[in-house]
């Protein structure tokens, strides 16, 4: 195969089982190729795995599902069964229980922007709806600049014009008599909302990604417009049935799984990806080859040849981890609780120092607070609640005392939580880097557009003609929406050659 497109069934090695790379090897299996799947632990879902115990279950991973029409439209695409017919979908509302270091809460309601605007007054005092409100329009704004060339199209060769140009809009300022254009999510807080609480609720978006919110690009304003826009929801059962669910799309559409396999290189011939060694000493040869990998790692299995295909563009800034506590309690979840609670942190200026400062300090950071309605998630009589932060991405750290902090601070949204506790897990980034591969147990962000490129991800396509990489690690980066939208693009550019364009 001469041209980088396909010429009839092709043999399609994929390195890993995230989300990303299921959904390329769904697609790329319905559109009539040989895909064989080389994942090196014993499962697959990447991020998206299950802790269970004594009867409780918990996710470990992403446990709320943005954008759900992703995933929507794998199914649609690679079968009959819609997705509501594998997965039982719930829209969270509401959307989340805001607690602020002042003490005051507002619980948001899900995908209305009445409803949050009414919210917010009344939680926050008159006028906080308003600039929210207003602020979503400009957030809209941005979304619909960057929604194709970030998440729908390959990463353009001139992406360039993505890094340079800040697509969230300049606004009035009646004082200076002039427009004036935030640069980055902490200067929109402090110009637009006006309210500490409020810049406290826009940066949590980015926070949870591991973005400073001081040197974040202003365009970052498209994630909560996401959430506002197209809802959050869960999946009955936990995140880990998505990734059951797509695993058994790629078997129906015959992929084929080799668990254990831990992929050591990427062969060429010729000039180009012709399939993949394994620790063992076997070969699989293909016509080509996927990798669902970081890029540090796929450059390994290629003696370092792989670089952006569409030219060099800034490294990303250090990415950050996540620490989760799993906590089973006795007694059942008290009719009305909201499904997440975010309870920020008391002082933003130290939290953002102690995650992104040059030394690691003693943080207090915001914790979000995990408590579903959903029986399968424990014993009769019983509740399951998962405690998230963010934490820096650091090699041998000790959690300990950060996680009994958690525990105080979720007493704010569970009154009387050290009473009801049976037993606790916790969930560290050294957990995250044994289930996905990721140095120190990084969580890769989205792409975003301005900050010079920073905030992109390698593209697709590589230099290796034949080979592509996927997943969070790759254009158009980390989140499930995006790792799903990743799995289409390189379908796509494998079956329709370097032509692709992306969805119409």
């Amino acid at each position: 195969m001469g041209a980088d497109k396909v010429a009839g069934m092709a043999r399609i090695a994929v390195i890993g089982a995230g989300m990303g790379a299921l959904a390329a090897a769904a697609r790329l299996a319905v559109a009539g190729h040989r895909v064989a799947v080389y994942e090196r632990t014993d499962t697959y879902g990447g991020a998206l795995r299950r802790f269970e115990r004594d009867g409780f279950s918990f996710d470990t991973g992403p446990a709320l599902l943005p954008l759900p029409a992703v995933y929507r439209d794998l199914f649609v695409k690679t079968g009959k069964e819609p997705l509501e017919s594998c997965v039982e979908l719930v829209q969270v509302d509401p959307s989340a229980r805001h607690v602020f270091a002042d003490g005051t809460e507002v619980s948001l309601p899900n995908a209305s922007r009445a409803g949050v605007v009414a919210a917010l007054d009344e939680g926050l005092g008159a006028g906080a709806g308003q600039r929210w409100g207003d602020f979503l329009v400009r957030a809209r704004e941005a979304w619909d600049r960057t929604r194709r060339p970030l998440l729908e199209e390959p990463l353009w060769p001139n992406w360039q014009v993505l890094a340079e140009r800040e697509p969230y809009p300049s606004v009035p300022h009646k004082r200076l008599l002039r427009t004036r254009r935030a640069g980055t999510l902490a200067e929109i807080g402090a110009w637009e909302l006006r309210d500490p609480r409020l810049t406290a609720l826009l940066e949590s978006h980015a926070l949870g990604y591991g973005l400073d919110p001081r040197v974040t690009p202003a365009s970052a304003a498209v994630l909560p417009y996401m959430e506002h826009a197209f809802g959050t929801w869960y999946v009955r059962g936990g995140l880990r049935e998505l990734a059951r669910a797509v695993h058994e799309r790629c078997l129906a559409r015959k992929v084929e799984f080799h668990f254990g396999a831990d992929v050591t290189g990427v062969l060429e011939k010729d000039g180009r990806a012709s399939g993949v060694e394994c620790a063992d000493g076997s070969v699989a040869e293909a016509d080509f080859v996927v990798a669902g990998l970081a890029p540090g790692a796929l450059a390994r299995l290629t003696a370092g040849t792989v670089v952006r295909g569409d030219g060099e563009v800034p490294p990303q800034p250090a990415a950050a981890s996540r620490l989760t506590v799993l906590l089973a309690l006795r007694g059942a979840r008290p009719e009305g609780t909201a499904h997440r609670t975010v309870v920020h942190a008391p002082d933003r200026e130290a939290e953002l120092e102690a995650l992104f400062g040059t030394a690691a300090g003693a943080s207090r950071p915001t914790v979000t607070v995990l408590r579903p309605d959903d029986p399968r998630t424990a014993p009769a009589d019983h509740e399951a609640v998962t405690l998230t932060t963010v934490v820096p991405a650091r090699p041998g750290r000790s959690h300990d005392d950060l996680a009994d902090h958690m525990i105080t601070v979720a007493e704010r949204a569970v009154p009387g939580l050290r009473d009801r506790l049976l037993w606790r897990e916790v969930s560290t980034p050294d957990d995250i880097a044994d289930a996905t591969g990721a140095e120190d147990g990084a969580v890769p962000v989205p792409a975003l557009a301005a900050g010079g490129g920073r905030l992109l991800h390698p593209a697709n396509s590589t230099r290796v003609p034949g080979l592509y990489a996927v997943g969070g690690w790759a254009h158009p980066g980390g989140g499930l929406p995006h790792a799903g939208m990743s799995g289409a693009l390189v379908a796509g550019l494998i079956v329709e050659g370097p032509e692709f364009r992306g969805s119409q």
